[in-house]
């Protein structure tokens, strides 16, 4: 890490398993960081929550951590940008910034009957949000909110209700100011706001009975949101995550799709300032922009990634924690595992088919070399997807939680035909953040990378095609 004295730029990042601080120098070199972790709590009925007070509490504290480094070590801070889970959304009192409910995860589906009601208008709320009718993101939640927690009732009734992303609550917080604000990014996974107006759109808050009046304001991702509380550091970049870590080494090339994998896993490319309604089986979000204008990503998302890990640890009687993917668990024939945990994603969009491996009778380390191989197939029917509407790609980078597995990244290549780069620094999202937040400059540091040259593989071939085969039978019946 960096000593010498320089202007430095602090990167928040809230994620799902952890609050994290890092400072970066101007030329994208990391000087400090400090981790938080925070805990996931899984109810029944497809309720994933979190306590909104305790993601707060640890981002304030890895903050104050990295403010202590930095003034120890005589660094200024020119400015910071924040980074956060999205489609997770809180509910909180105007007035005293308190809580009214747990924070409800990107990863729960309470809202499954709301979205259920209004399949009728899906065409025409993926042409103005960018996002295909899911209880995944946003409305659906909040509609939820608002129908079942009496203290987000109370609070409505007495005008003193704001419901939102998350970045909303903690920027209320964190900032001087105190102000009610969310970017257009983390709006935009509320799947209540117009990529094209680039405001809330007033039709799908009525669809989704949500009051356009308790949302916070929306601004660019590159904007002055305020201070952080008690200094003159300005925050001047508010993302999502996913879209941050696609700039984590800058400006990405135009051929090249940006792959993040950790609890779910998503793999990105620009659009430019292309029809934000492009390709209705995949999703559509700012990539970045300003006041005068912006342009879009174009993304494949996985659901069960991390999460599938997550889901064999606890199906397995012997693993109490998320199982490690290095090395590679040594199967030469892996079964099929039809990964659905937290229901497909793009570009199928389906809640409709059970998690099952095929055949049922393989021991445990096969299993899990094939709920990791999944991964791997789920992200290329996607990146199939992304080369159809967007063209042709030459290569892929990959970060993220799950990147450190060679494997992940060697049967990616290998699927693909594409060479794999895994930067040294695999969590994009902070450095990516950071970047924005000092304004994109051109000399970002390049970064030390681990290449993974495609292989030829013809039984992981095999199994890619029976997993989409089988996959498409299912769907189909």
């Amino acid at each position: 890490m960096a000593s010498i004295r320089t202007d430095s730029i602090i990167a928040l990042d809230q994620g799902t398993h952890a609050s994290r601080a890092a400072l970066w120098d101007l030329r994208g070199q990391l000087m400090y960081a400090a981790h938080r972790p925070v805990k996931l709590h899984r109810r029944e009925d497809g309720r994933v929550e979190q306590d909104a007070e305790e993601l707060l509490t640890s981002l304030r504290d890895a903050l104050a951590e990295v403010r202590a480094w930095a003034e120890a070590h005589d660094n200024p801070i020119r400015a910071a940008g924040l980074a956060t889970q999205r489609s997770t959304v809180v509910a909180w009192d105007r007035s005293t910034g308190n809580p009214l409910a747990p924070a409800v995860s990107w990863q729960d589906t309470r809202g499954a009957d709301v979205t259920a009601a209004l399949l009728d208008h899906e065409t025409e709320i993926r042409n103005r949000s960018g996002l295909r009718l899911s209880p995944h993101y946003g409305a659906s939640k909040i509609a939820w909110l608002l129908k079942h927690e009496q203290k987000v009732q109370d609070a409505y009734k007495a005008n003193s209700l704001v419901v939102g992303p998350l970045v909303s609550f903690l920027l209320r917080h964190l900032l001087e100011e105190a102000p009610c604000l969310t970017d257009e990014v983390n709006a935009g996974r509320t799947q209540l706001w117009n990529l094209n107006s680039r405001d809330w759109d007033p039709t799908l808050c009525d669809w989704f009975g949500i009051p356009p009046a308790v949302l916070p304001e929306g601004r660019p991702v590159e904007s002055l949101y305020g201070h952080l509380a008690g200094s003159a550091i300005p925050v001047r970049a508010v993302n999502g995550d996913q879209n941050s870590a696609y700039f984590g080494w800058g400006m990405p090339p135009a051929s090249m799709a940006v792959v993040n994998v950790g609890t779910g896993a998503f793999a990105l490319t620009n659009l430019g300032p292309a029809d934000p309604a492009a390709d209705p089986a995949l999703l559509t979000s700012v990539a970045r922009g300003g006041s005068t204008g912006c342009t879009y990503l174009l993304e494949g998302t996985v659901n069960g990634a991390g999460a599938a890990l997550d889901w064999f640890a606890a199906t397995e009687k012997s693993r109490a924690e998320q199982p490690a993917l290095h090395p590679w668990p040594a199967c030469a024939d892996p079964p099929i595992f039809l990964n659905s945990i937290g229901g497909l994603g793009s570009p199928w969009w389906s809640q409709a088919v059970a998690p099952v491996f095929i055949p049922d009778a393989a021991g445990a380390t096969c299993r899990l070399a094939a709920v990791a191989e999944s991964i791997v197939f789920l992200l290329q029917a996607n990146l199939d997807r992304l080369q159809e509407v967007g063209g042709t790609l030459g290569s892929l980078r990959i970060s993220g939680g799950l990147a450190q597995a060679d494997g992940i990244c060697q049967q990616l290549a290998n699927l693909s035909g594409l060479p794999v780069e895994r930067p040294e620094e695999v969590e994009a999202t902070a450095r990516g953040i950071a970047w924005l937040a000092a304004g994109g400059p051109a000399d970002w540091a390049e970064a030390a990378a681990t290449r993974f040259q495609p292989q030829a593989d013809a039984s992981l071939q095999r199994r890619y095609t029976q997993f989409m085969t089988e996959l498409s039978q299912r769907l189909a019946r």
